[in-house]
């Protein structure tokens, strides 16, 4: 049996779908990850990361298609080749600048998530196990690949 159990919640300046980015990188708004102070012990440390990678659960998505559109491209596109929010386990992943940590709160910017969102896990981005050798499939001509 699967049971995920969050660890916080998220508090954006957005309140619905429709105010989100479709991805945070493009987004300047910040926003606070509140991780349960029964967990707050785990954040040792963390502060020494410019980037964390945050794993959240799409609360508010319904239904999925195995076939969708991206803001990229008019073509269909296999839905675990995108990064749709419509999804069979409608997890969410991002990878956000760290701005600062105030004891259990976690101020990041970068964060496409809507506000109570629930978090999953928070892991530090390492950029010599996480992007070694990259390739971006059908979105190579499609994206200009930056990280702030």
């Amino acid at each position: 049996m699967l049971e995920l159990k969050p660890i916080g919640v998220i508090h954006s300046p957005y309140k619905d779908t429709t105010e989100a980015p479709h991805q945070g990188c493009q987004a300047e708004e910040t926003s606070c990850i509140e991780v349960f102070e029964e967990f707050e012990e785990g954040l040792k440390d963390i502060d020494g990361f410019s980037h964390i990678v945050v794993i959240y659960w799409f609360h508010k998505s319904v239904g999925y298609h195995l076939l969708v559109r991206t803001p990229w491209d008019d073509a269909l596109h296999g839905v675990f080749a995108t990064r749709s929010p419509h999804r069979p386990c409608p997890l969410g992943l991002a990878v956000v600048k760290l701005i600062v940590r105030e004891k259990n709160i976690l101020k990041v910017k970068g964060l496409d998530a809507i506000d109570g969102t629930p978090v999953l896990d928070i892991k530090p981005y390492i950029p010599a196990v996480d992007e070694p050798n990259v390739r971006v499939g059908w979105l190579e001509d499609k994206l200009r690949m930056e990280r702030s």
